[in-house]
């Protein structure tokens, strides 16, 4: 999949046969060589891994290519900031803390034919110096943001720009939280509204939902959690599947940016949203901590219910119909 300069919608758009990312991902989950220290692997937002006797490992990364997640115009800094939010988004959606990170990135140099606003003038595809340099003050202006450690990574030539950052977390083992755990009679939560993201330039200067999935877990635990990058509607797939449940979606409780439709809420992407769900006793708690706090923080969206990988949405009537869980896939 690949977004042209003037065409961001493309981003969404695939093409008939192409490969599916996730069946691939689950192609490979055999071939796994797993240590006894590996708690979650493939499959969730982070892997997870033992670290000591109260805490946690986390490991994830990210990968962003010029042209499929952000154009050719696209501001330096803000592209520095996306990549290295995205990873801090997974390692809040398990619940913890990010702590370092390393960085590789492909550089285009020398002389082609692939056009770029930041390229050096009569070197088409070699990448003005003034613009990596601005990437990497994205990237550090985030990282100290969220008390990252940048501590190394890897430089090479490409055709076109291309940032790869692994990041590390730790989380106490009391307080992780997987997407595996949501069961029938949860309630389903969001932490913020959703849609629109492309227009507004929220996915690129999105805020990863630390502090509100720190509060979560230490006041109230959700038996679920991941964040939206590629769709509520997916996102919410990958929870149905790893807990073998299903859902249903009130449509008029779905938060909705402005001018977004219900549909681009469901399938957009890059909301960088928390996605949560809660036993009705802590729901109701939270609920009540919100009425009383004055804090729309967090919006309650639909229920878990006992019909593994069935989503439906519900209207105002009380009807429902079923819907894909699907969102954006990157092949």
């Amino acid at each position: 999949m690949k977004a042209t300069q003037g065409d961001p919608g493309s981003r969404y758009h695939t093409s008939e046969g192409a490969m599916n990312e996730f069946s691939f991902i689950d192609s490979i989950k055999p071939f796994q060589n797993l240590s006894c220290r590996v708690i979650k692997g493939i499959g969730d937002d982070a892997a997870v891994l033992e670290l000591d006797a109260k805490r946690y490992q986390l490991l994830t990364t990210d990968m962003l290519v010029e042209g499929v997640h952000f154009l050719s115009n696209t501001p330096a800094k803000l592209v520095g900031h996306k990549a290295l939010a995205c990873n801090i988004s997974d390692i809040a959606a398990m619940g913890g803390i990010p702590t370092f990170a390393v960085v590789s990135i492909g550089i285009p140099t020398g002389t082609g034919h692939i056009e770029f606003s930041h390229r050096v003038k009569g070197q088409e595809n070699s990448m003005c110096p003034d613009y990596v340099s601005g990437t990497y003050k994205g990237i550090f202006a985030c990282a100290k943001r969220f008390g990252v450690s940048i501590v190394g990574g890897d430089t090479v030539k490409a055709d076109k720009l291309v940032i790869n950052i692994a990041l590390l977390g730790e989380v106490e083992k009391k307080n992780l939280v997987l997407r595996s755990g949501a069961k029938p009679g949860d309630h389903l939560f969001v932490s913020g509204p959703l849609g629109g993201t492309l227009k507004s330039g929220k996915h690129l200067n999105f805020t990863p939902r630390v502090k509100e999935a720190r509060f979560l877990i230490e006041q109230f635990k959700p038996s679920a959690m991941m964040d939206i990058s590629d769709g509520l509607a997916g996102d919410l797939g990958h929870i149905l599947n790893a807990s073998r449940v299903g859902a249903e979606i009130d449509e008029q409780r779905l938060p909705l940016n402005k001018g977004v439709s219900v549909d681009e809420a469901l399938h957009g992407g890059e909301d960088f949203e928390l996605l949560f769900s809660l036993s009705s006793p802590k729901s109701a708690k939270l609920v009540e901590y919100l009425r009383s706090h004055r804090c729309g923080h967090f919006v309650e969206i639909g229920r878990i219910i006992a019909l593994p990988k069935k989503l439906y949405l519900c209207d105002g009537s009380g009807r429902r119909r079923e819907i894909e869980p699907k969102g954006y896939t990157h092949f």
